[in-house]
């Protein structure tokens, strides 16, 4: 056998073991598509979707790169950091901007000394990334008054959102903001915000364990039956019958 089908066979071994031992503790890996959703709500700019599917850095199932507990914080932050960084370039980030933020905050990771350092760094550089998306998605579409209000609407999804708060916000009349958003955005207020909601809600239906119940509170629905209704207008569908169409089971009646 020569040097190098020795080290690959050395190798090969290894990898076996290492699956061996991970089979043997019931390791699984973090859900694919749940990974794949924090990364498109980070493009969408959305930072409340992003809170539903952001799970701590090296939680379980994210796997082992270092027995050195910080390095392997470090090590799962520049995977991090690498994946936001082409997600948002596919998002519409320019390579530039997005690779300098991956590189600023990996820089900034190797400089932390403890766990809660490089967990403050993680939330930071998520919230940074998020934010500029969701400029980015905002800018050339919409007046920057329009561009406030769409972001006023989306931090405060979980909240009752109303005309005259959006507009006292942006420091002019209801009516003015109401005939600037429909003319911009082809929406009522009203409805932009219902559609926004509802977007959440299903993907909380998708990814969480809260009931449609749950939800309708959570996001402020004024009852249960105008939840169903707005939710059915734009799924086409119940949230029960929504949640069963994409083959998760439905507990809460249980």
């Amino acid at each position: 056998m020569t040097g190098s089908e020795a080290m690959r066979f050395d190798t090969e071994q290894k990898i076996a073991e290492h699956l061996f031992s991970q089979r043997e503790e019931s390791f699984a890996h973090a859900s694919f598509d749940r990974e794949i959703a924090f990364y498109e709500s980070i493009c969408s700019g959305n930072m409340k979707l992003v809170r539903v599917f952001m799970k701590p850095l090296c939680c379980e199932g994210c796997g082992v790169l270092s027995e050195d507990h910080l390095r392997n914080l470090r090590y799962h932050m520049v995977v991090l950091a690498a994946l936001i960084a082409r997600y948002c370039i596919k998002g519409g980030m320019s390579p530039e901007e997005s690779y300098s933020l991956s590189d600023f905050y990996i820089m900034k990771t190797d400089k932390c000394r403890t766990e809660e350092e490089i967990r403050q760094v993680h939330l930071e550089m998520i919230e940074d990334y998020t934010g500029k998306m969701r400029r980015i998605k905002l800018q050339g579409v919409y007046s920057r008054r329009i561009v406030h209000a769409v972001d006023y609407i989306i931090t405060h999804l979980h909240s009752r959102i109303l005309l005259e708060d959006a507009a006292a916000h942006l420091g002019i009349s209801p009516a003015h903001l109401s005939r600037l958003f429909k003319k911009e955005t082809g929406m009522a207020f009203s409805e932009y915000v219902n559609k926004q909601k509802i977007e959440e809600a299903a993907a909380l239906l998708l990814y969480t364990e809260y009931s449609d119940t749950q939800i309708s509170s959570l996001l402020a629905f004024s009852s249960q039956s105008y939840f169903i209704k707005v939710f059915r207008k734009y799924m086409g569908t119940t949230p029960k019958q929504y949640k069963q169409q994409s083959g998760i089971p439905d507990f809460s009646d249980r």
